[in-house]
């Protein structure tokens, strides 16, 4: 089953937002693990049919609800070089990572074994991260790859957190960020 995404606003949108309501509702009154598809269709007004429609099954869509909860308000901070975007960019998505609502997004996640959701749960990242290598660009400085920045930083704070059950702390960030800064620039200078 794919994971269907519609466009903002709209019949669609405020469905969405009902079952999102409702199973922040929800949440505040009873356990995760009591949750059901019919239990939050009920809450939400709407048909258990139109949340398997659109999220497959249960872990789906709270992914997506935990996922909503985390997407930031503003851009990232610009703040002149993309060493320093990616410093602050980092120390943010780690406060995320280990907060509570990221410890859960993640295990949901994990649980969301569909393959539209699993990618739906990356894209914010990357566009945050897409964002600064065109503020990067623009500046005329080496930028890695969206891939290289993925696996880089990305792939392994989430692996330290979920598997590892760790705090990633500053000093692996700006060694994450080293490696992944001077592996843009050796390609820079192969390519010169």
């Amino acid at each position: 089953m794919t994971i269907k995404h519609s466009r903002p606003g709209g019949r669609s949108a405020r469905v969405q937002q009902a079952i999102h309501d409702a199973v922040q509702a929800l949440l505040d009154e009873q356990p995760r693990d009591s949750l059901t598809v019919p239990l939050i269709a009920a809450r939400a007004g709407v048909t258990p049919s139109t949340l398997y429609r659109r999220w497959g099954k249960l872990s789906n869509l709270l992914a997506d609800v935990d996922l909503q909860r985390l997407l930031p308000d503003e851009p990232p901070e610009d703040t002149g070089s993309l060493e320093g975007d990616l410093a602050c960019w980092l120390e943010r998505y780690v406060d995320d990572l280990v907060s509570v609502p990221g410890q859960t997004m993640l295990r949901d996640a994990l649980m969301a074994t569909e393959v539209g959701c699993t990618v739906r749960c990356t894209e914010p990242t990357r566009e945050r991260l897409e964002m600064l290598r065109e503020r990067a660009r623009a500046r005329q400085e080496p930028t890695p790859s969206i891939d290289t920045l993925m696996d880089g930083l990305v792939a392994p704070l989430i692996f330290r957190t979920l598997f590892g059950g760790e705090r990633p702390d500053a000093g692996l960030q700006r060694q994450l960020l080293e490696q992944v800064l001077a592996s843009a620039r050796g390609l820079e200078a192969g390519l010169a």
